[in-house]
């Protein structure tokens, strides 16, 4: 799924997600809170920046994993088919030639 210059969604999404990520920071920076407050804030944000980072690899994770699977089985299939022709075709050259040497 691209657009027209060429991003995926994947992509928007991750810079959706870092942009986020940056504004909240510089958000928890600037506020007018004691330096303790702003320290457990930090700390929460980024213990959940983290999760959220964590569950988002498993997804990629997942649908990599799926997708080279996918990948693997339509090559399997294909080399099969592949391997049918090739073996038809040499039989079909064998009896030509025989009829050939036959004539």
């Amino acid at each position: 799924m691209n657009d027209d210059r060429g991003f995926s969604s994947g992509s928007v999404l991750l810079a959706f997600i870092l942009g986020g990520v940056v504004g909240a920071g510089i958000a928890l920076l600037t506020a007018p809170q004691s330096g303790k407050e702003t320290r457990e804030k930090i700390k929460e944000f980024t213990d959940d920046t983290r999760k959220k980072a964590t569950e988002y690899a498993g997804q990629v994770k997942e649908k990599v994993t799926s997708a080279v699977e996918h990948g693997k089985h339509y090559v399997e299939d294909k080399k099969s088919l592949i391997s049918t022709a090739i073996d038809a075709g040499k039989e079909a050259y064998e009896k030509e030639k025989e009829k050939l040497s036959k004539g």
